[in-house]
């Protein structure tokens, strides 16, 4: 078990279809090596191009209820048929290691997680505009306009739930929005509990 001053961050990063989260959480694993992506469990189909342990863990139905019932998971939900889970095992060692984890789960993933791990930091990620976000789901040119509906009213039901997350970050230009993650997770690790822990040395020589 590592000590309290090595324990990684978890980062759990909520956004409405749309907002860019995807774009800008790939982004902050290229620009920053110490941080790390959780790979969820699901129960649904493999799809052409995926691979099992790299896109999704994917495992049979009974299987993943039993990981339930274990308390396997941080979260979990069942969307369309399908259940999504967060394994709590690999979270809770991964940042044992030191190493920071980003989960990007919806908002009520994050209350889930949030009362496991209150500890976490996290943060929920806006479009500049209604306008902009709808011409982002329209712009996509794969869903249907009854699905663009859709998926605008649930960002509308996602967004009443921002003000219940630690941090608000507006997508508006790409390099900005990126630059703000990424000085979260900078800021994180010059905490005082972090940095006494990695520089104990330092502190004891300096106040000699």
């Amino acid at each position: 078990m590592s000590e309290a001053g090595e324990q990684g961050t978890l980062y759990v990063i909520s956004a409405p279809s749309g907002a860019g989260k995807t774009s800008l959480v790939a982004a902050m694993l290229e620009a920053d090596s110490k941080l790390g992506v959780s790979v969820s469990h699901t129960t649904r189909p493999l799809r052409t191009g995926e691979q099992d342990g790299v896109n999704y863990h994917f495992v049979a139905r009974d299987e993943f209820e039993a990981m339930i019932a274990r308390g396997d998971f941080l979260e979990h939900a069942d969307v369309f048929g399908n259940y999504y889970g967060t394994s709590q095992v690999w979270v809770r060692e991964t940042l044992a290691s030191g190493r920071d984890v980003i989960l990007e789960i919806d908002w009520q993933g994050a209350e889930q997680v949030r009362r496991l791990m209150p500890e976490c930091v996290s943060i929920f990620i806006v479009p500049p505009s209604p306008e902009a976000l709808r011409e982002r789901l329209t712009g996509r040119g794969t869903d249907a306009p009854d699905v663009v509906e859709r998926r605008l009213a649930e960002a509308s039901e996602e967004c009443r739930h921002a003000l219940e997350f630690d941090y608000l970050v507006v997508n508006d230009q790409f390099e900005e929005a990126l630059a703000d993650l990424l000085a979260i997770a900078r800021s994180q690790r010059t905490r005082m509990g972090v940095q006494q822990y990695r520089h104990q040395a330092l502190l004891a020589g300096l106040s000699d």
